[in-house]
């Protein structure tokens, strides 16, 4: 049976998720950007917090740790890498290991970039991942501690799970990376629709997260930085896709 997933928004554009299984009664939180959202989310389900789960350090994402396992003890999953600057860790987690929850293997992929030790969590049985600030809906986060080469490494990984793979990322930024995306592809008829459907998502003040990655890899310009128009758009013909990535994320900051 697949986990059951509910997104919670958090402060003024994070989200956090809850991840339940159903059969073993385990829920795990992915992120903590406020307490509060959590722990109501968990009281209207009549979950039991078994897991919490840190993409990276930032404090958006962790914020509201030490109120919720005050409310709701858990486990707490993170990097080893970053340890050193992540709470408290009950179990920690390196690039290429896995573990179990809630009956489910869940893999750590390392996608280093936004921050170093930046890691995602992957249930292929659930075909779900959780992002954080590496992949985003119609965006990535910003390299701030990494290089472009380490985000694009990270970015390709993702890339490569099952299309049908939800993407669980961690802002509510989508509609103005829509705005940026169609600067540097627009002649992109699914990106054209997609900004529609974002658009008109928050204008009823609706959630755009989580997304699909069939829905990233054709309308996502992070993921699409081999493609031929894309590259033409940017002066670019036949670049390594790694430098028109860091191209593409150079003009993202300066949008």
């Amino acid at each position: 049976m697949a986990l059951q997933l509910l997104t919670i928004p958090c402060l003024s554009d994070n989200y956090a998720y809850l991840l339940h299984d159903p059969a073993s009664g385990e829920t795990a939180a992915v992120d903590v950007p406020e307490a509060g959202p959590m722990i109501k989310a968990l009281e209207n389900k009549g979950w039991t917090l078994s897991h919490i789960l840190l993409t990276h350090h930032h404090w958006d994402h962790i914020e509201g740790l030490e109120k919720l396992l005050a409310a709701a003890p858990a486990q707490v999953v993170g990097a080893m890498a970053d340890a050193g600057r992540l709470p408290p860790l009950d179990i920690a987690v390196s690039e290429g290991e896995s573990f179990i929850f809630g009956g489910e293997e869940c893999h750590v992929i390392d996608v280093s970039g936004h921050t170093v030790g930046h890691v995602a969590y992957h249930f292929p049985l659930s075909k779900i991942v959780l992002t954080g600030d590496s992949l985003m809906a119609l965006g990535c986060g910003r390299v701030f501690e990494g290089t472009f080469p380490q985000m694009w490494a990270s970015l390709c990984k993702l890339a490569a799970l099952p299309e049908d793979t939800i993407v669980c990322s961690g802002h509510e930024y989508t509609q103005a990376n829509a705005k940026f995306a169609l600067t540097v592809d627009p002649g992109n008829l699914a990106l054209i629709s997609r900004a529609k459907t974002v658009d008109a998502a928050r204008a009823k003040g609706l959630p755009t997260v989580p997304s699909t990655l069939k829905e990233e890899l054709e309308t996502n310009p992070f993921l699409r930085a081999g493609n031929a128009k894309i590259q033409a758009n940017l002066g670019m013909s036949g670049a390594d896709p790694g430098e028109v990535f860091a191209e593409i994320r150079r003009r993202k900051d300066r949008f």
